[in-house]
């Protein structure tokens, strides 16, 4: 896998900090371009890096970079980042949908506000960044969809626990499945990741438990590592899938965790079961 991303383009929503930037880095590390889509140009009280502090890693691992400020709701901020990354980098090989809101809140409590930011930044923003770069993905020669989003989980607990953030993320799958299907022809896959523990990031420490929560997370590598899999399999071959990082990884070879775990007793991510 050391050479198989090597001058193909990666065009990422978010990216700043996290998973995204994990991914992101991962494939910089393996001879990716990196083009960032994100709205943190200037740092946050809460959430360490901004999209210039990721391009800086990316170039620091011997990638190169293009960070974009924009907003992925924003059609306008779409269509220059692919203008831009097709002008620097050639092509545009791989779009992944990493750019997500989180909130947990009930369907009573929810301000009207945050469920619409929800949607639109989890499924329009999908939405567009995708049907924008589809032109080019029909060009490259292997050419990826990956979202971050979860398999449909249809159990009566995560349908009803917060459902305006259920039907963001699954938004997202459904979206992403229906391109695995829609680009068939075109030999363009798309598919899903998900992980299946909690993982250290600014979102579990600030929103899903503090310290507590990030002491029974894996670290985001996990994640990057199950992507890097996924998107240097031939497009036409592996499509249509929700997969779970620590499923793909197994497909991979790879049975030993330990090196992604932070503490011992780790927690089931969102959306996903335990075993019976």
């Amino acid at each position: 896998m050391t050479n198989s991303l090597s001058g193909r383009t990666l065009l990422m929503s978010g990216g700043s900090r996290g998973i995204g930037l994990a991914i992101a880095l991962a494939a910089a590390r393996h001879g990716a371009n990196i083009a960032l889509l994100a709205k943190t140009a200037q740092p946050h009280p809460k959430l360490e890096g901004t999209i210039h502090t990721a391009a800086a890693a990316i170039e620091a691992v011997g990638g190169h970079a293009l960070p974009v400020v924009g907003d992925v709701r924003e059609e306008d901020s779409v269509i220059a980042a692919v203008e831009q990354a097709v002008a620097q980098f050639g092509s545009i090989d791989i779009v992944v949908n990493n750019a997500s809101a989180l909130d947990l809140g009930n369907s009573v409590d929810l301000p009207v506000k945050k469920f619409d930011l929800l949607q639109q930044i989890q499924i329009r923003g999908t939405f567009l960044l995708t049907r924008t770069a589809v032109p080019h993905l029909r060009k490259s020669a292997n050419p990826h969809i990956l979202s971050l989003s979860p398999p449909l989980n249809l159990s009566q607990r995560w349908l009803g626990e917060h459902p305006p953030y259920m039907v963001a993320k699954y938004g997202m799958t459904l979206l992403t499945l229906g391109f695995a299907a829609e680009f068939a022809t075109d030999g363009i896959a798309a598919n899903c990741l998900w992980p299946q523990t909690l993982i250290a990031t600014a979102a579990v420490q600030n929103l899903l438990g503090g310290d507590s929560a990030v002491n029974r997370a894996r670290t985001p590598d996990i994640v990057a590592d199950a992507a890097l899999h996924i998107l240097t399999q031939p497009a036409d071959e592996f499509t249509g899938r929700t997969a779970i990082d620590v499923d793909i990884l197994a497909e991979a070879g790879v049975t030993d965790l330990s090196g992604y775990g932070i503490g011992t007793e780790l927690e089931y991510d969102i959306f996903v079961d335990p075993p019976a």
